[in-house]
């Protein structure tokens, strides 16, 4: 082979070396940049991955808020809650299953109720003129001195006039200063009032301690024939007003001379403008003393009010619930007033928890397990107070609350614990010291629920007749629901109290009587007590229409 044809090779094998080379070169650089942004989609998948997996966690939890914010639009209703459908049960959670430490009940046969005490009036019945005769030979039937007797109940309201009569006397001397004497004035209530204290008694009990509104019993006593005016009705509403003050206070001071109490409050309309305030809405707070309950009417929801009913330097114990109103009272930061809270709303954040979120339903089971054994020892250590298996019990309790405590915090260290299983856990800690001063001292209850009570019943005058339409019918409303709650506490009958009350009210001129002591529960005697816990008696009218 000729030289320059090698060389001619050689020169066209270097070129392409040269190109495979630069070739070389640029597939790496290509490569680098490949690797650079494979590694790239990489970390952004990963970061996919992470954020997928928040964001699906963060779905969780959001349809677990849905369905806890859904339940409470949509869910039962305290008013309309029934034994079958409770808000605070939960399927698949059995609270009534037997306590091995308990005695079984034994089965109570309810009783037959006694109306001996009531007025009688007899019907005496006889046969029909045509059956008193033997239908085959016609000889007459001889009536005989037994009777076949039954009785059934029946109830009579009526409106009657009571027409006052008062007799005149002339004198029949020849003295200067004899005049002619008319009989006295009967008291009266209000004076210049048509309305008799019956009806008063009547619609201050309708509305104030059977939440029904005005109109509604106005229009039943219409079908009886008494036709009231709803105007005139009103104004004498509020001239009533002022008789109760003297009692409310009275009341009030009882109250806050306990030295153990529980609070709660609700919402509660007042349709009247208030510079600074925007809308109608204020609040009625309730405080429940050892054997007196008293309401408080105020626009606002801040701390000032409770603190303001508590009596400066005395040392309380409150049951609240998590309120934090309570917690930022100035006593309470003192050490003057300590706060036990409320182990039915602890016991309701679980069932919440497992409504909202299914998943956790079995966790949620665990802990409702705990509390209603805590619930159960303690009614039993109540009622053994001061008894030699007292101990005993109490060592039990204290048990069940320690293994309560350990367990959340043992929880609460594990770094995969649900969000919400935290949020739970978190606030039982965060009111443990609250929610555990029923182990020490056995007079005070697991929960507020005496004060819920209380405040059921003005909520549901709420629903009948909306709130108060005036700041005096706000303040005659919690006067009234302070009194009819704290005569029930003392098994005192409202009807009768009241009816005692509003006569001394008459004979005092329309006046409240200048001392009220008589009219207190805490101070009566024993043997009035007695009597005002009865009905009124039944007194006859006697129909003199026809007399001239």
């Amino acid at each position: 082979m000729p030289i320059h044809n090698a060389e001619a090779i050689i020169e066209t094998l270097r070129q392409q070396l040269a190109e495979q080379d630069a070739e070389l070169k640029s597939v790496k650089r290509e490569n680098a940049i490949l690797r650079r942004d494979a590694g790239y989609w990489k970390s952004c998948y990963q970061s996919a991955l992470k954020r997928n997996a928040i964001l699906k966690q963060k779905i969780k939890l959001l349809r677990g808020q849905n369905r806890q914010l859904q339940d409470q639009l949509f869910g039962t209703k305290t008013e309309k809650q029934s034994k079958s459908d409770r808000s605070n049960t939960l399927e698949g959670f059995d609270e009534k299953e037997p306590d091995p430490d308990l005695p079984k009940k034994p089965r109570v046969v309810p009783q037959r109720r006694d109306y001996d005490h009531l007025p009688t009036q007899t019907e005496v019945i006889e046969l029909p003129a045509e059956e008193r005769a033997c239908p085959q030979c016609g000889q007459p039937r001889q009536e005989m001195t037994d009777t076949e007797d039954s009785e059934q109940l029946e109830i009579e309201v009526r409106a009657y006039r009571r027409v006052i009569r008062r007799k005149r006397y002339r004198a029949t001397c020849s003295c200067t200063d004899c005049q002619t004497q008319t009989a006295p004035v009967p008291p009266k209530l209000l004076p210049k009032s048509l309305l008799g204290t019956s009806i008063w008694v009547e619609i201050l009990l309708a509305k104030y301690f059977n939440h029904q509104p005005i109109e509604r019993l106005l229009a039943s006593w219409k079908l009886k024939g008494l036709d009231l005016a709803a105007s005139t009705v009103n104004t004498g509403l509020e001239r009533l007003q002022p008789l109760f003050e003297p009692v409310y206070e009275a009341i009030h001071d009882r109250t806050r001379a306990s030295t153990y109490q529980l609070a709660d409050e609700t919402r509660w309309l007042v349709f009247v403008e208030m510079e600074g305030k925007t809308g109608y809405r204020w609040w009625l707070w309730v405080f429940l003393g050892e054997d007196t309950v008293v309401y408080v009417l105020d626009p606002s929801r801040s701390h000032e009010v409770p603190e303001g009913h508590f009596t400066a330097g005395v040392k309380i114990i409150l049951m609240v619930d998590r309120y934090s109103a309570y917690q930022a009272m100035k006593p309470v930061k003192d050490g003057l007033i300590l706060l036990a809270f409320c182990w039915a709303h602890v016991r309701r954040d679980f069932i919440r928890l497992a409504k909202s979120y299914p998943n956790l339903k079995s966790w949620a089971i665990e802990w409702l397990m705990l509390i209603r054994d805590a619930y159960r020892c303690n009614r039993l250590r109540v009622k053994q107070v001061g008894t030699p298996e007292f101990a005993a019990t109490d060592w039990k309790l204290r048990g069940i609350m320690e293994s309560m405590k350990s367990k959340a915090a043992e929880q609460l260290s594990d770094a995969k614990l649900r969000e919400p299983c935290r949020k739970v856990l978190v606030s039982l800690q965060k009111h443990w010291v609250g929610l555990t001063r029923f182990v020490d001292d056995p007079r005070i209850p697991m929960d507020n629920n005496a004060s819920e009570r209380a405040i059921r019943g003005p909520g549901l005058g709420r629903k009948n007749y909306y709130g108060s339409h005036s700041a005096w019918s706000g303040q005659l409303a919690v006067m009234l629901f302070s009194i009819f709650a704290t005569l029930l506490k003392w098994k005192i009958n409202p009807q009768t109290w009241l009816k005692y009350y509003l006569d001394a009210c008459a004979s005092a001129g329309g006046k409240a009587p200048s001392h009220v002591d008589e009219f207190l529960p805490w101070t009566m005697s024993e043997s009035r007590r007695e009597e005002l816990s009865r009905a009124i008696p039944f007194r006859p009218i006697m129909d003199t229409s026809d007399s001239s």
